[in-house]
């Protein structure tokens, strides 16, 4: 018996001339969020504080999490924040959100909602103007967890 989904998706398609497959979907590893961070920092060190990432600790719904990240910084030409990093660890991409900004911008704080997959920490990081990072991360538990429905590719 075929399901009224997959039905569907076969449908879609026949109809457009495309074949389309059904992903579940899948997670990246605590390693490979370690790699993501790597390739931003180069290598250097990720030195705690500075950085206040504020996340729930337990969320219902893993669909739409508000994330919020503000850095210690004076913003100035000589002392600001380039950018703004947040990994996960068990979402599909350890990638989750990068955001740049230079001395004008007044304040280095960053406000959003994202998609978590899973119970997971999450971590923000900080890249500022001398070339050092710095770094928060909460643990989140989620209970309904979001990536992972069947999807169209």
């Amino acid at each position: 018996m075929i399901s009224r989904r997959d039905f569907l998706i076969a449908a879609a398609g026949a109809a457009g001339g495309v074949g389309l497959t059904v992903s579940r979907g899948a997670h990246a590893t605590p390693a490979e969020m370690q790699d993501a961070i790597r390739k931003v920092t180069g290598g250097a060190p990720v030195r705690s504080g500075r950085v206040k990432l504020e996340v729930p600790p337990l969320i219902d719904n893993g669909n739409a999490v508000p994330l919020s990240v503000a850095v210690e910084s004076p913003m100035t030409p000589a002392d600001h924040v380039r950018a703004i990093h947040v990994f996960t660890e068990r979402n599909p991409l350890p990638g989750v959100l990068s955001v740049r900004f230079g001395p004008r911008a007044g304040r280095a704080r960053i406000a959003t909602r994202v998609r978590l997959a899973d119970t997971q920490t999450v971590i923000a990081i900080a890249e500022m103007s001398d070339g050092s990072f710095w770094s928060d991360s909460v643990h989140v538990v989620v209970t309904l967890s979001a990536c992972l429905e069947e999807g169209l590719i």
